[in-house]
């Protein structure tokens, strides 16, 4: 694979894509992570398929499509949250379900033959264009630049909702402009991985990380480099093997994170016993 790394520009563009969006779900993964909101982004996530449907029905870009209604959706359970005292598992099931539904419509809606919806749904990092890389390196810039501007209002929000209220913080912005790096996030993550194993990259690498730090530039950090690792040793995997980026990516990460668990675990069994 080394060697077709310098001769293939669909192996370089996977490379590429893979590393920019190991980045993207290291820093907002995070963010989820410390502030519990991983069924909600699982929500925005499926929602990305009534996107990809729409771009098809239109004739447009289908990431574009994607992107404008995992916004939309964004935004939507962000104010449910915010303004009502519904369970917010309600919406987050209802967004999930309508945005898939959606999706299937506007594929049926479209006129000739149904695209083929795989790459979307599963992943399939082999097939990212230049086009694409040009959008995920958009959107990833807008990501790390928007996080490293607010930092310091985001991780007072994420650790102390109330008391950021009181010494001045808009949590409300903060918290609209969270949902939608999360929408972005997702779009980035798409081609690598899939909208269906989306979550496995969003969750899994800040999860062991955490493991490791509770600081959260670090747990930032330490994501985004377990991230490349999983994605890149899953990109090889798919090589190899001949199988499925998407679900190779989502199987190592899954495997690691199990093994992982599995040692901490047993790790404070025996101090347990030894104490």
């Amino acid at each position: 694979m080394f060697d077709s790394l310098f001769q293939y520009q669909f192996l370089q563009n996977a490379v590429i894509s893979a590393i920019l969006a190991s980045i993207a779900c290291g820093i907002i993964g995070s963010i989820i992570i410390e502030k519990r909101l991983v069924m909600m982004s699982g929500g925005i996530a499926h929602t990305a398929f009534g996107g990809i449907g729409l771009g098809y029905f239109l004739g447009i870009e289908p990431i574009i499509g994607a992107l404008f209604i995992t916004i939309c959706a964004a935004l939507g359970i962000a104010t449910i949250k915010r303004k009502t005292t519904m369970n917010t598992d309600i919406p987050i099931g209802i967004f999930w379900a309508a945005g898939m539904s959606l999706g299937i419509l506007f594929i049926a809606l479209t006129p000739g033959y149904p695209p083929d919806m795989t790459t979307y749904l599963f992943g399939d990092i082999l097939t990212v264009s230049r086009d694409n890389l040009y959008v995920i390196t958009l959107l990833d810039a807008v990501v790390i630049l928007t996080v490293a501007a607010l930092y310091h209002p985001l991780k007072a929000y994420l650790f102390d909702e109330e008391f950021s209220t009181v010494i001045g913080i808009k949590t409300t912005f903060i918290e609209y402009l969270l949902f939608i790096l999360i929408a972005l996030t997702v779009v980035v993550v798409i081609h690598v991985i899939g909208i269906i194993l989306i979550m496995a990259l969003l969750t899994a690498p800040p999860a062991i990380a955490k493991l490791f730090t509770n600081n959260l530039k670090k747990l930032m950090l330490y994501s985004s480099l377990l991230g490349i690792f999983f994605t890149l040793t899953g990109l090889w995997i798919s090589y190899t093997l001949n199988i499925p980026s998407g679900a190779a990516i989502a199987l190592f990460i899954s495997l690691v994170y199990g093994v992982v668990y599995i040692v901490k675990v047993l790790a404070k069994r025996r101090i347990r016993h030894t104490s």
